[in-house]
């Protein structure tokens, strides 16, 4: 029950053209926080600095450092229990040019209508995203973004975790430290104690969403250039 619950394909926008082809060297999934905390403002910059970190001459260098040169990139937002939504499906990204429509599509999605902050769903979510892309990889990650922890999923995060890494899929985070409760640190240690997993899993930090294009590029950079072997099996 698990398992068909887990692998269950999401509601998926089209995919752009020439979807299928040879495999990538890595398959990525933005989870990105578009919860009620998130006012209109503090969106355009989170989505801004998606689109820069995306196209970024350092972000692609590290694509093209890589066996086939390619990635797979996909974007979910999150923040209603059960509700993550698939906002830009599968972008094969390989030069310039596919990272430039990548990032004007992640740019200019409609923002979906999210509250709360479900990120064990968003996991759920983006693992199924993940079993039903177009190409394969031998890399799987999930990049969870977002400025508050778990709060009111269907499957809290640290059993949502447990499920996909066990899948061989790695799960980091980028934590926007802007309130001042979970500034500090606070943040990003909820994340690495129930949402991060897998080999060589990891938190970064972001001090506020002005930061978040600087700290997601290095983040880009250290998931692409610096992935773990292939993994056995």
């Amino acid at each position: 029950m698990r398992r068909r619950a887990l692998l269950a394909a999401p509601a998926l926008v089209a995919l752009p053209a020439a979807a299928q082809g040879a495999p990538v060297d890595s398959l990525l999934v933005l989870a990105v926080d578009a919860s009620g905390s998130i006012d209109a403002d503090e969106f355009a910059l989170q989505r801004e600095g998606i689109a820069e970190a995306i196209a970024h001459p350092a972000v692609l260098a590290a694509i093209r450092s890589q066996p086939r040169g390619a990635i797979g990139i996909a974007m979910v937002e999150w923040g209603s229990p059960g509700g993550a939504a698939t906002v830009v499906d599968w972008h094969r990204v390989s030069d310039a040019a596919s990272a430039a429509v990548a990032a004007t599509a992640m740019r200019d999605a409609p923002r979906s209508r999210q509250s709360y902050n479900a990120i064990g769903d968003a996991i759920l979510h983006s693992a199924a995203l993940i079993a039903a892309a177009p190409w394969a990889a031998t890399e799987r990650t999930i990049d969870v973004s977002g400025d508050g922890p778990d709060m009111r999923s269907r499957v809290p995060a640290p059993e949502a975790r447990d499920r996909v890494v066990a899948q061989g899929i790695t799960i980091n985070a980028l934590a926007i430290e802007v309130a001042s409760s979970w500034s500090g640190g606070v943040l990003a240690a909820a994340y690495e104690r129930d949402v991060i997993g897998g080999p060589g899993a990891f938190v970064m930090r972001a001090e506020d969403r002005r930061d978040f294009a600087r700290a997601l590029r290095a983040k880009l950079i250290r998931e692409v250039a610096l992935a773990p072997g292939p993994r056995a099996g």
